[in-house]
């Protein structure tokens, strides 16, 4: 009775814990979307932590309004944005862990190393060349120049494809190349279907980064119509707190509900590839 008596106790604090935990967390969310109905849309109306009359008013704003705050074109932007670089990224970063993992050559322990220290270095350090080289290339201000850099950057992140690739059996492909399979014909017919939990964390990943990001956006687009919606969020006054507020909401809605669709696959996909380094 006492050893279940102490066992009955300890799930009560740890829960308990967590339900704090988790209210912590959920503080700011729910404080955020409830300022997004809020009916006066100035942060400095608010009398408390929540708004006192709620209204439609900033979400109508945010998409019919745009003389100054084109939202709708941020919007866009940022999907096309967003959905280009996660359909290189996840090519390029598949293709990469693939061949690192599987096929070896010269290079390969040193691209390694090499993409491992160069991991360990703050990605703000490189944001001057990176404007230098896009001036260059006259790429500033434009919104495939973003894309460019999401999709060219994303293959040093390998290691966890890397890793999946890594734990599938090397007779499978063995038998594939005595049956007469090629390089190719294996990765598309044996590879490919196995790895879809780990396409699928790679697409998610890769797509919520543009998605969300704000520096480099930041960085590169001066012109209101090429802003992405971080960009163009932040450029909001002090009076269209509550616009703000519902564009966050607005903006968070996609990264959640693929989230919950994909959540499965996406914890196979990353427990997987993080079997092997």
């Amino acid at each position: 009775m006492k050893g279940k008596t102490k066992k009955i106790i300890d799930i009560l604090v740890t829960y308990c814990i967590l339900i704090v935990v988790a209210g912590i967390f959920l503080f700011p969310c729910l404080w955020l979307i409830l300022s997004s109905f809020s009916s006066t849309g100035n942060l400095y109306s608010i009398p408390g932590f929540f708004p006192e009359d709620y209204s439609l008013n900033s979400f109508i704003k945010l998409f019919t309004d745009t003389a100054m705050y084109d939202y709708p074109r941020w919007l866009l932007n940022t999907l096309i944005i967003a959905v280009l670089s996660c359909l290189f990224s996840t090519i390029l970063v598949i293709l990469t862990a693939y061949v690192i993992s599987r096929f070896e050559f010269k290079a390969r322990r040193p691209l390694m190393k090499g993409a491992l220290i160069l991991g360990m270095f703050p990605s703000f350090m490189s944001m001057t060349i990176i404007y230098i080289l896009m001036t260059q290339f006259h790429l500033v201000d434009n919104i495939f120049g973003l894309i460019l850099i999401y999709s060219c950057t994303s293959p040093m992140g390998y290691l966890v494809q890397k890793g999946f690739f890594d734990t599938i059996p090397t007779s499978i492909y063995e038998a594939a190349r005595i049956d007469g399979a090629n390089d190719w014909r294996i990765f598309r017919t044996i590879t490919l279907p196995l790895a879809k939990p780990m396409i699928v964390y790679t697409a998610l990943t890769s797509f919520t980064w543009p998605w969300s990001d704000f520096v480099l956006p930041k960085m590169l687009l001066s012109k209101r119509d090429n802003w992405t919606v971080a960009v163009g969020l932040m450029s909001l006054g002090e009076t269209e707190f509550a616009r703000f507020a519902a564009g966050a909401v607005f903006i968070a809605v996609p990264i959640v509900l693929l989230y919950f669709l994909l959540v499965k696959n996406m914890v196979t996909g990353l427990t997987a590839g993080a079997v092997k380094g």
